[in-house]
């Protein structure tokens, strides 16, 4: 209990309790508080109140042992970089154990203890503080406006063990370089799931800030954090309960789910179809939103969802529908039954579709990762450049506009489309965003003909 904790560390610190009743008010009272974080605040008052301290605008975080010594705390990270993020901290004393990782939060001032007495002897003046410096990530880097841009050039997977499906491995470059949902359709060993997961390593740099904010989600979630510029991969089995994937639990705490740990990374649906029908219809919101909202009692949490989603999935039940060298053994009624578990609104989310082939065993590989990556960075540089905030395939309708220009042979062509094909809205700007992606892939300022066919090519017709 947080009360014995306090008492023990206190009493080893050498500390005499007055023979009076001690109550430590947290307010406000009607909000419902839990951590091992509150320990070296409530002994810091407990030990300090004759001493009339001022703490001044200091935040104090860290758990204690029994023998005085603090101890990391998950929850501290979290919970710094949203006051950070709020404006509301400039200094903070933190156990020493956490600098390394608190230290990557820019703009806050940190004061490292190892133990309950030295955090009294700091405040009693009896000892100067020793600044820390702020840490550094690991990796690659670059600067765009004032921005620095991180990136690990590390490739554990490799496209060039995907022999063949150069289709598919277009589509995922672009898929990378705008952050475009992608739908892998084929028969069973085409390599869909091979390229789902080498996806991950080729994905943009990351801010800063992004690098934090996956790094609050991971520890939410329970998860390891690395503090490293790796996007993060979720791949929930189709077996997945609804809560699991969008987040939620028992009681009044709603618990982060699978769709906002991918925040900025990659999210991967294998067996697409086989999923909940109630999680597949849920998913249209973060897909379109970019943001999934936890409903209790006594909290509402929002949490973001800007991820790159990839699916893949059998043309058919028994999965040989599109295969040279299995036949089918499925019926008509089997195949539709099988395909409309993917709802309309739920697939027009999805800008990239691609239809794949089984391998050709002699095929040689054609392009790896590292040279995949380059190209992804080049691509993504230019969308920074022009101003924008997201990646082409999370921008908004006003976004679409200003950054998605078309020359009058790219207007005409898509006209054309929305004409033959009976395009949506959605499409529409769906089309827009990966023929951005593809003009930028190839320097190209404005987005022309050749650009908006290649992205129609990538549509799914029903």
């Amino acid at each position: 209990m947080l009360t014995e904790r306090v008492k023990a560390a206190l009493l080893t610190g050498g500390f005499t309790f007055p023979p009076l009743k001690i109550t430590v008010n947290l307010s406000p009272s009607d909000l419902q508080k839990n951590g091992s974080h509150f320990d070296l605040p409530i002994a810091l008052s407990i030990a300090l109140q004759k001493e009339g301290a001022d703490f001044g605008d200091t935040y104090f975080f860290g758990e204690l042992g029994l023998d005085g010594s603090l101890k990391e705390s998950a929850d501290i990270f979290p919970l710094l970089l949203s006051l950070k993020n709020r404006g509301l901290v400039e200094r903070a004393m933190v156990p020493k154990a956490s600098l390394a990782r608190l230290s990557l939060i820019p703009g806050i001032e940190y004061i490292g203890v190892e133990t309950l007495a030295e955090a009294i002897a700091l405040l009693k003046g009896e000892r100067p503080a020793e600044p820390t410096p702020p840490a550094t990530i690991a990796g690659e880097r670059m600067r765009i406006d004032g921005v620095e841009y991180y990136w690990r050039a590390e490739y554990p997977e490799d496209f060039a063990d995907v022999k063949g499906q150069e289709v598919a491995k277009r589509a995922a470059l672009i898929a990378a370089a705008g952050m475009h949902n992608l739908l892998l359709e084929g028969s069973p060993g085409s390599g869909k799931s091979m390229i789902a997961k080498r996806l991950r390593y080729i994905l943009p740099p990351m801010r800063l800030s992004e690098i934090l904010q996956a790094t609050q989600y991971a520890i939410l979630g329970g998860e390891t954090p690395t503090f490293a510029p790796v996007r993060p991969f979720r791949s929930p089995h189709h077996s997945a309960s609804k809560p699991s994937v969008f987040g939620g639990g028992s009681g009044s705490r709603a618990r982060i789910g699978e769709v906002a740990l991918a925040h900025l990374g990659e999210l991967f649906f294998d067996e697409f179809p086989h999923f909940q029908k109630s999680v597949l219809e849920a998913l249209r919101e973060p897909l379109q939103d970019h943001r999934v909202l936890i409903s209790r009692v006594n909290a509402k949490v929002a949490y973001e969802t800007r991820f790159l989603f990839v699916a893949a999935q059998n043309p058919c039940p028994c999965g040989n529908l599109l295969s040279d060298r299995h036949p089918c053994r499925c019926t008509e009624l089997e195949i539709k039954r099988y395909q409309n578990r993917i709802s309309e609104p739920l697939l027009d989310r999805i800008e990239l579709y691609v239809q794949m082939r089984e391998s050709d065993p002699e095929a040689q590989p054609s392009v790896d990762s590292a040279t995949m990556h380059r190209k992804v960075i080049d691509a993504f540089a230019r969308q920074m450049v022009r101003g924008q905030r997201h990646p082409n395939g999370k921008l908004d309708e006003r976004e679409i506009e200003t950054y998605c220009r078309l020359d009058e042979a790219a207007e005409e062509a898509l006209l054309k489309a929305v004409r033959h094909f009976g395009l949506t809205h959605r499409s529409v700007a769906n089309v827009k965003k990966v023929a951005r992606t593809v003009a930028d892939l190839e320097g190209a300022e404005t987005i022309g003909k050749r650009h908006i066919l290649e992205a129609l090519g990538f549509r799914r017709r029903g």
